[in-house]
């Protein structure tokens, strides 16, 4: 029995139990059911007796009474005991418990995939970096986070779109196109322009393109390397990002905002929501309407646009292209940008509490890590893949919260050994995968025979009540954009499994030992365990080794 055939089931005595008259309640669509945090609590728990007690007019443990008797009489229902004021604790005879294992093997991939989300159409915006210069430490957290909390958002039934934010408007991208310029002819870098041997290899990117570029005055070298070098710089994040296995679904442009008129538009549509006014020849947004600390000007005095301005045209169009929810994902020296976005979304005629959702993350230290040659002056993405991988950078990431700062050991997360978590998460997935190839070559095989009674030993019980949670642990982290629930559950995971291993046997001890339905069964849940790890890591954006 799964735990959605057990929430089904539960719902349905309910049902009967009104129609009965034990007593008078709207059944719900969905009864929870949680794993007991005690294994002696039993396999599951629900506390639907305390939810409707309120409304039945009655005391919990009476409705619990009430409910626990018809849920004795289901076949697959070992126990149902009353625990507290009311909560049900439900024990499953071995049989039932054990179906689990044939229900994740047969469902595949789809195992853990739900519809909590379902109805929510999103816009995630993460990185969104400068594109000046290569990715560096300070972006890989919200790269390995936004990912992860896109791929759970769309297991739980999210329409999402991952969207990155190109800042190539503004004063940062004509000292750029003057850095390159600078390189190109031979120059000493610009005050304020960007050093580092990068600069150099995007002189010669655009040199090979435009020789002449050398030979032109400033403002046309500039005109003709801004582009070239923007472009050449942009690919190597694209690049970077698909390495770390990172994709995108939406590359949004800046520029193409204020060329097509958009920050004009978005003034015009604050301003006849009555939320705009003009002040010491500026044009401004009354954001302390919607509790941020003071107003913000929208067009200076001069007739330039802010990038407050820029901000406000961009939660537009993401409201225009449909998105009822907009998650912006921003780093550390963002916290001001909370209350602004807000401010923008009230002003827009949203509700800041439900439309849109910002999120700041913390910075990440990491020990060992050497400066990079080509910047000179920070820790590069793609430095940090070839000395760690993708794997243990993206995994030791996810497995903690973006609110909380971060440090790392660059070499513990090298180490192969059971104290780096992605290798013990890992080498759980590839133990399973040799289990299932030398059971093979011992004659066990699953279509021969299954006989879930058989998973009667308490560690098998365990295992079988945790993969049983998977779901739950999905949905639960999708809804609090919280991917480390997944990465600590696959720890949790692996160490049941391990424990498991070392006391339940799948293959025969010796050619003498006949296999029998004990060795297949116990292949299902080997096999159930392995395809859960598989499709945990996937949401990490982490691979399953078959061998390590």
């Amino acid at each position: 029995m799964t735990p959605e055939e057990l929430s089904s089931a539960i719902r349905a005595a309910l049902l009967e139990a009104t129609a009965a008259g034990d007593f008078a309640v709207d059944v719900p669509a969905e009864v929870r059911v949680e794993r007991p945090k005690n294994r002696d609590h039993g396999d599951w728990s629900t506390n639907i007796a305390l939810q409707l007690a309120k409304p039945a007019g009655m005391p919990p443990r009476d409705l619990a009474t009430s409910l626990a008797t018809r849920l004795g009489e289901i076949h697959g229902i070992a126990r149902v005991d009353i625990a507290g004021p009311g909560f049900l604790n439900i024990t499953l005879d071995a049989a039932s418990a054990g179906e689990l294992a044939r229900s994740i093997v047969e469902s595949g991939t789809a195992y853990g995939k739900n519809d909590a989300e379902a109805g929510h159409t999103i816009n995630l915006e993460f990185i969104s970096a400068n594109p000046t210069g290569p990715l560096h430490i300070g972006h890989t957290r919200w790269a390995a986070l936004g990912d992860s909390m896109r791929r759970l958002l769309t297991a739980s039934g999210a329409d999402v779109t991952a969207e990155y934010y190109i800042n190539d408007a503004g004063a940062q991208m004509d000292k750029f196109a003057l850095s390159v310029v600078a390189a190109a002819k031979g120059e000493p870098t610009p005050e304020g322009g960007y050093p580092g041997a990068y600069i150099g290899e995007l002189a010669e990117t655009v040199v090979a393109q435009r020789p002449d570029v050398v030979d032109l005055p400033e403002d046309e070298a500039v005109a003709v390397a801004r582009p070239l070098a923007y472009q050449a710089q942009l690919a190597e994040i694209r690049s970077t990002l698909e390495r770390f296995g990172v994709f995108f679904d939406v590359w949004f442009s800046e520029t193409e905002l204020h060329e097509g008129g958009a920050v004009e538009q978005a003034v015009a549509r604050l301003r006849e929501q009555g939320h705009v006014y003009d002040k010491d020849g500026a044009v401004w947004l009354r954001t302390t309407d919607f509790t941020d600390d003071k107003d913000r000007v929208l067009i200076r005095a001069d007739g330039v646009p802010t990038y407050f301005a820029a901000d406000a045209a961009y939660y537009l169009s993401k409201k225009d292209r449909g998105f009822t929810e907009k998650i912006y994902l921003l780093g550390a020296d963002h916290h001001g940008y909370i209350g602004r976005l807000k401010a923008i979304a009230s002003a827009a005629g949203d509700d800041a509490d439900v439309n849109i959702d910002v999120r700041i993350g913390q910075l990440v230290n990491l020990g060992g890590a050497k400066l990079s040659k080509r910047a000179g002056n920070i820790i590069e993405l793609s430095d940090l893949l070839n000395w760690i991988g993708s794997d243990a950078v993206r995994y030791s990431l996810a497995r903690y919260p973006a609110d909380s700062p971060l440090s790392l050991d660059g070499e513990e997360l090298r180490k192969q050994t059971n104290d780096n978590p992605v290798f013990y998460v890992q080498y759980a997935h590839a133990r399973t995968a040799n289990v299932s190839r030398l059971a093979g070559e011992d004659g066990v095989r699953r279509e021969d025979g299954f006989d879930p009674s058989l998973l009667s030993d308490p560690t098998e019980a365990t295992l079988l009540a945790t993969l049983g949670d998977f779901p739950r642990v999905v949905a639960q982290a999708a809804h609090l954009r919280e991917p480390h629930r997944v990465a600590r559950y696959l720890e949790d995971l692996a160490g049941r499994y391990h424990k498991w291993y070392d006391t339940c046997r799948v293959r025969p001890m010796n050619a003498e030992e006949e296999v029998t339905d004990l060795h297949r069964t116990r292949l299902w849940l080997n096999d159930a365990t392995r395809q859960v790890l598989a499709n945990g890591l996937d949401l990490l954006g982490v691979s399953a080794p078959e061998r390590m």
